[in-house]
């Protein structure tokens, strides 16, 4: 018979006592279920349980956790001196160091210990599931079971799927994080899972853009926030996780795929990690953070310019309105004919072109042509893209008529996609790859990235919210532009934007 993950007497057994067992051991005593923990280091165990009760017994002086649940909490939570002292337990989650031939052999270890029909299960959040499982006499009962740092608070569980998995266990895994307050989200054994996988855009092309010289780091993390609408731009992120850890991340990807085109990094990430610039843990990584807090990058100052005339090109109809409304001084003079006068400032408004290819599409004038975001809302900030060819009387002047007291102006250089739209479309374009190899369904997709990374939202529902249509022809712009297979639009994306279809249409 199948574990029963519900059932009143189940015990779960947790090996590896560091900052994700402790986390684990912890939700899964406090929903209520004996919890016996192991570890080989002596003394392990005994700091792992009072660390758990110093962070419950601060929940109780803030008055969020009662003391008898306190009490009823480390009374169900067990520490045990050997393995064999689990052999009673139903699912037994390791997390020890990640390394494949360590968890093999506990895995080895702890078949001869359970029963039959016991779950093993592993947090590793890089390593083959089904290369431990192949380990075990009985594969089909190995699972991977990736929760997330902070464990009580990040409310993500990726439930993976070896190649041997039985269906039973993940059933059996699934109904477990449910009941200890955390959602389950499957996935299939593919290095990097659902969410590290999702998450190879976000940095990766953002280091890319700043390895061309588009722009400053610090405007990249500007525009990422306030008009794309992320909580922390990717640069930030990386001083906060450590870039040392981002970037053994990002080659594991790399090298896992056999060098995808998609996952490529820029040797700029390695040169930053041999400097040892890895963020907020050196005190300097991208910011400085020797005053305790990062430093500040303030926007450039609004230039002087004279007024000019404005047209404003309408290839893309629903941004030239859109563009035209954002120019702060209702004084501006709009003109409207086919062509533009002989000194008016030059506006385009292209989707996933750059400046200079919009200008010569479209037989304008360079030196006068300037290129505005319009895919984002114009709210927060404006991104103002030249060409080599601008020049600078010009530029200043449309920063100047799009900059106010509330809303910012990024200057960046020529770029297909401009910032924003880029990275948000290859995040999309990646999503869609793993929606259609299979590794997750496109809502658990969305569920993983939305609770594993905190984005704005799933990356399927941003396609849909900006328009396959739009991310298809952005991502084809730059694969023509660079031709570099690492912008080829992924054949999900393709077949539903022709279609018309949401991306979490599913076959």
């Amino acid at each position: 018979m199948p574990i029963d993950a519900t059932k009143s007497n189940l015990i779960v057994g947790v090996v590896g006592t560091g900052t994700m067992g402790r986390g684990i051991a912890q939700i899964a005593a406090q929903t209520g279920i004996e919890t016996r923990m192991f570890d080989a280091n002596a003394g392990a165990v005994d700091a792992a349980r009072a660390s758990i009760a110093d962070v419950l017994a601060k929940q109780v002086e803030k008055g969020r956790l009662t003391k008898q649940a306190l009490d009823d909490t480390m009374a169900r939570l067990k520490g045990v001196a050997s393995l064999s002292d689990l052999a009673p337990c139903d699912i037994v989650i390791e997390a020890i160091i990640e390394r494949l031939d360590a968890k093999r052999d506990l895995f080895k270890a702890l078949e001869a210990i359970v029963r039959a029909d016991a779950i093993i299960a592993s947090n590793t959040s890089s390593l083959s599931v089904t290369a431990m499982a192949a380990a075990c006499a009985k594969p089909g009962r190995v699972a991977g079971y990736h929760f997330f740092n902070p464990v009580p608070l990040m409310k993500l569980v990726e439930v993976v799927d070896g190649t041997m998995t039985e269906p039973a266990t993940c059933d059996a895994l699934s109904k477990l994080a449910t009941r200890m307050g955390h959602t389950p989200v499957r996935a299939k054994d593919m290095p990097g899972f659902i969410v590290n996988h999702a998450g190879r855009a976000f940095v990766p092309e953002a280091l890319r853009i700043i390895s061309e010289g588009i722009a400053e780091f610090h405007d990249v993390d500007k525009i990422m926030k306030d008009v794309a609408g992320f909580r922390m731009g990717p640069f930030e992120l990386c001083d906060l996780v450590g870039f040392d850890v981002s970037h053994a991340v990002m080659e594991s990807i790399y090298h896992q795929f056999y060098e995808e085109a998609r996952f490529r990094i820029t040797p700029l990430a390695t040169q930053r990690v041999a400097a040892g610039l890895f963020g907020r843990k050196t005190k300097r990584g991208f910011y400085d953070y020797s005053s305790g807090v990062a430093n500040v990058y303030a926007d450039a100052p609004m230039p002087r310019a004279n007024k000019l005339p404005v047209w404003v090109s309408k290839a893309e109809p629903a941004f030239a309105e859109k563009v035209r409304s954002a120019f702060v001084d209702t004084r501006v003079e709009f003109e409207g004919g086919a062509k533009p006068s002989a000194y008016a400032l030059i506006v385009v408004t292209p989707l996933g072109q750059d400046t200079t290819t919009a200008v010569l599409e479209q037989g304008l004038d360079p030196r006068r042509t300037v290129a505005i975001d319009g895919l984002f809302p114009l709210v927060k900030r404006r991104t103002l893209m030249t060409s080599p060819a601008t020049a600078p009387e010009y530029r200043d002047a449309a920063h100047a008529m799009l900059a106010a007291e509330s809303v910012a102006v990024s200057v960046i250089k020529d770029s297909p996609g401009f910032v924003a739209p880029r990275i948000v479309a290859q995040i999309i374009s990646i999503a869609c790859d793993i929606a259609q190899q299979r590794i997750a369904s496109p809502q658990d997709i969305d569920l993983a990235v939305r609770l594993g990374l905190n984005y704005p939202d799933g990356p399927l529902a941003m396609g849909d919210t900006l328009g396959p249509k739009r991310v298809l022809n952005i991502l084809e712009n730059l694969y023509a532009f660079y031709g570099d297979p690492r912008y080829r639009p992924s054949a999900w994306l393709k077949r539903r934007a022709m279609l018309g279809l949401s991306l979490l249409t599913e076959d």
